[in-house]
């Protein structure tokens, strides 16, 4: 083996050598995170938050209940402290400085409408919320149960909500790829838009967000879910407790909301 090559082969491994401690030393980088943002029509709630809006000028504490399932409780999130309840709080005190504002956190992992009535008095309303955001209709679909059956739980809590002189926003399903495989997805995404509107309540569009953040921004899967295929992770609970923050801030500060958004059915 001629002296040259020893030396060649010694400086190679010295260059690799210091790359490797190098990027040992650095760290790998991660890819920078999509900019959390999404069109004006999926910002609106399209209905008014009198009593939330009361409370707030009033100077008088807020009372929010976050109630639903894996999604609310912040199943696929890296910690209870990046749910989107507890990011939407941090959120709303930075809209409205000084407020004191708390958003309780009533999710409770594989709920559907049912379950989630049977628990209203005891973790909801005895609360005497301004604001409730019930987030519902995901299980019922994974579990193919019926939409009229489904109609007929949501519009009765609205009603328990309503007598309670709570404020309403309902939140429809996450687009993800176990919910797409179900057929009655984009039923129960009508559904939910269709009892909003009758109901007069509000209305989060988080299915149409998300599907515009795959579809059109082309912001991967892996980005935007945790690895179940499933669940939403750190940066969309984030991304979601931001656009509800200031779709909240919106509807009290401007009561007669946004025009409507059009249906969410496939072409």
């Amino acid at each position: 083996m001629s002296r040259n090559f020893l030396l060649t082969a010694l400086c190679v491994a010295c260059v690799l050598g210091v790359s490797s401690f190098r990027e040992a030393s650095a760290g790998t980088v991660p890819p920078a995170e999509p900019v959390c943002s999404a069109p004006g029509e999926f910002v609106g709630l399209n209905a008014p938050l009198w009593r939330t809006r009361a409370a707030l000028s009033a100077g008088e504490p807020v009372v929010i209940v976050a109630i639903g399932s894996s999604s609310t409780a912040g199943a696929g999130a890296s910690s209870p402290a990046h749910s989107y309840p507890a990011r939407l709080e941090s959120e709303l005190r930075a809209h409205f400085p000084g407020a004191d504002i708390t958003v309780l956190n009533r999710g409770v992992n594989g709920e559907d409408a049912a379950d989630m009535l049977a628990r209203f008095e005891s973790t909801v309303i005895q609360e005497r919320p301004d604001l409730v955001i019930w987030q519902v209709g995901t299980n019922a679909v994974l579990r193919d149960h019926k939409l009229d059956g489904e109609s007929r739980l949501i519009r009765d809590g609205i009603t328990r909500l309503k007598a309670a002189q709570s404020d309403i926003v309902l939140m429809d399903s996450q687009y993800a790829p176990k919910v797409l495989a179900k057929p009655d997805i984009f039923g129960m995404v009508d559904l939910m838009a269709k009892t909003a509107r009758e109901q007069g309540t509000g209305l989060f569009r988080r299915f149409a967000m998300m599907r515009h953040w795959r579809e059109t921004r082309q912001i991967p899967f892996e980005t935007l879910l945790s690895p179940d295929g499933l669940h939403m992770n750190d940066w969309s609970y984030g991304c979601v407790a931001k656009i509800l923050a200031q779709s909240i801030f919106d509807a009290v500060r401007t009561p007669a909301g946004v025009a409507r958004a059009p249906s969410t059915r496939r072409n």
